[in-house]
């Protein structure tokens, strides 16, 4: 009896059901799509980090665990240095640029053998290596995404370049341009970001890194192993994430508060009749205040389902239509917290006005008009 009355009370309000509904997808939607996406694009740049092959990673001092937030470029001297410690079999300098051009993304300055000899080489969809100073490699989801083809010119960092590959995606970057072109427009001749290390067994990269910290003048250095490198990469690490997917939360769980809390009041204060005649028949204050929350309940389910199927839709236009270089990740472990962030909120936003409701004297509310 108690839920048809609750379904028929929110049916006889249709259009501020239906807004109450909205505003709280729009909360699980803001919710699920820009952390989604910030989750994305950190664990994107985990895999592709992971995928270039490195056993040991050596940073310039003040270095970041974010890739590319680096202090000043190192002397290239380093991978010399490096290259002569036993168990290390190879090792790729690589100056890193952001480029807010479009997207905000970082390009790869490598030197393309000893890059080669780190990854195992990239695999090749259009085109060939490097052929000059102004060529680059460009992977398939950018070739995809802005119709790149080998042989097209772009224009990269202020600076014209030929497309002379598309190679596989996952190896680091989305865009690979000569190491001395990169060092010539960014000003940092004879400069690298980056350091990546191959040993011979993947087991000596503790004793290798100790050994990089033991060279003079390598000891304030940031030197890992791959897997120290990629443990570190999580939202606690990235400089301001965390505080900005809880500024994201926070503001969504206002927004759902605020709208459950008006469509309560509003509702409770257009229902004092009836409020009194239930009241008047021997409802009890527990059972006011049980209706009362279980529309907000109602309401914020409805919503919810509403902002998951939002989420998802917004989620494969993005990647199939608008940005398909940016990943958007929507965990089931997000969702969870989306749920419950939203019912939390409608339950919060619902409190005052149910005690408004169930305080108010049967008598007064019978005669209220």
């Amino acid at each position: 009896m108690m839920n048809k009355m609750i379904v028929a009370n929110l049916t006889h309000r249709p259009l501020r059901s239906l807004i109450s509904i909205l505003a709280i997808a729009l909360e699980v939607t803001l919710i699920l799509l820009i952390v989604g996406l910030s989750m994305g694009m950190l664990n994107d740049s985990r895999k592709r980090q992971e995928g270039i092959g490195a056993d040991v990673v050596v940073a310039p001092p003040g270095s970041s665990a974010m890739v590319g937030i680096t202090g000043a470029p190192a002397p290239i001297k380093v991978a010399d240095i490096i290259a002569k410690l036993p168990h290390v079999v190879s090792v790729a300098p690589v100056l890193m640029q952001l480029s807010t051009a479009g997207n905000v993304e970082l390009v790869y300055g490598i030197d393309l053998k000893s890059y080669d000899s780190i990854t195992g080489g990239f695999r090749y969809l259009e085109g060939g290596p490097f052929q000059g100073p102004d060529d680059v490699l460009v992977d398939d989801i950018y070739a995809r995404s802005n119709r790149v083809r080998a042989g097209d010119k772009i224009e990269l960092l202020n600076h014209s370049f030929r497309v002379a590959g598309v190679v596989e995606h996952g190896m680091g970057a989305r865009k690979f341009a000569p190491l001395a072109t990169m060092q010539e427009l960014n000003g940092s001749q004879g400069k690298a970001s980056y350091f990546y290390a191959k040993l011979d067994n993947v087991a000596n990269a503790s004793a290798v890194v100790d050994e990089i910290k033991n060279v003079p003048g390598m000891s304030t250095y940031v030197v890992r192993s791959m897997k120290d490198w990629l443990s570190v990469m999580t939202p606690e690490n990235t400089p301001g994430l965390s505080s900005f997917i809880r500024v994201v939360v926070g503001i969504s769980m206002i927004i759902g508060f605020m709208v459950i809390f008006q469509a309560m009041y509003t509702s409770v204060m257009e229902r004092t009749r009836e409020i009194g005649i239930l009241k008047s028949i021997g409802a009890s204050k527990v059972y006011i205040i049980n209706v009362i929350l279980r529309e907000s309940t109602l309401l914020s389910v409805c919503g919810i389902v509403v902002g998951v199927i939002f989420s998802e839709l917004a989620r494969l236009v993005i990647l199939r239509r608008v940005f398909p270089s940016l990943p958007v990740e929507i965990s089931g472990g997000w969702i969870v917290r989306a749920v419950v962030i939203a019912i939390v909120g409608a339950l919060a936003g619902a409190i005052y006005p149910a005690l408004k409701a169930a305080r108010k004297d049967p008598i007064e509310a019978l005669a209220y008009e």
